[in-house]
């Protein structure tokens, strides 16, 4: 049979979040394994200089936004579930990488599909942060609220107006935003669309 004529259930996004989860599980190992061999040598009794310190820290950034990553942008269904604590420490480990502090207020474990749209959110809302600032998760009667605080904020609204095209508005979209793109479609699979708000002083999308 023709490669084209060939029949699946996966689409594009299914495609996309398969490569994401697959690229994430390949990168973590060996990260791992640079950390373990780094414990090993300061272990060793070997004086540790600055060198084993910068491999360490970034061997722990790393691993840190990967399985941020995995999250975001890897395979997720209604039936997979994330504690209340494993998000909390995924977003506390993110917080250690820079200037933006995370904090995930939102009580109990969460359907994993949920969570994507959420740190999808969060990425969105890092954009308004150059300087660093805030995020925060919350549970409102209107549903997940995901805001951003900083006294130096900055939003390109061209950009944010991705966030009501369902994604089809995305071809000015660069790597480093993608998440713009991602976060509509992901939304319009589940029937239900983002709000979101900018103002001086950050910004919030409701999911």
């Amino acid at each position: 049979m023709p490669f084209e004529t060939a029949e699946t259930s996966l689409n594009e996004m299914d495609l996309s979040a398969l490569l994401g989860s697959r690229l994430c599980h390949d990168l973590i190992s060996p990260l791992g394994a640079i950390g373990n061999g780094v414990e090993l040598l300061a272990m060793s009794g070997q004086q540790r200089g600055p060198e084993l310190d910068l491999i360490a820290q970034s061997v722990t950034a790393a691993n840190a936004r990967i399985k941020f990553f995995r999250v975001a942008f890897g395979q997720a269904s209604s039936e997979q579930r994330l504690g209340r604590s494993e998000i909390a420490k995924l977003l506390g480990d993110l917080s250690g990488l820079g200037r933006i502090s995370h904090h995930w207020q939102i009580a109990g474990d969460q359907a994993r599909v949920d969570v994507k749209l959420a740190f999808l959110a969060v990425l969105c809302l890092e954009t308004l942060l150059p300087f660093g600032g805030e995020i925060v998760a919350q549970d409102t009667p209107e549903g997940w609220e995901i805001t951003a605080h900083s006294p130096k904020s900055r939003a390109d609204l061209a950009l944010w107006a991705a966030l009501d095209e369902a994604g089809d508005a995305a071809g000015s979209i660069t790597p480093a935003q993608v998440q713009f793109a991602l976060l509509p479609r992901e939304m319009a699979r589940l029937g239900r669309r983002a709000k979101w708000e900018i103002y001086e002083d950050g910004g919030l999308i409701r999911l």
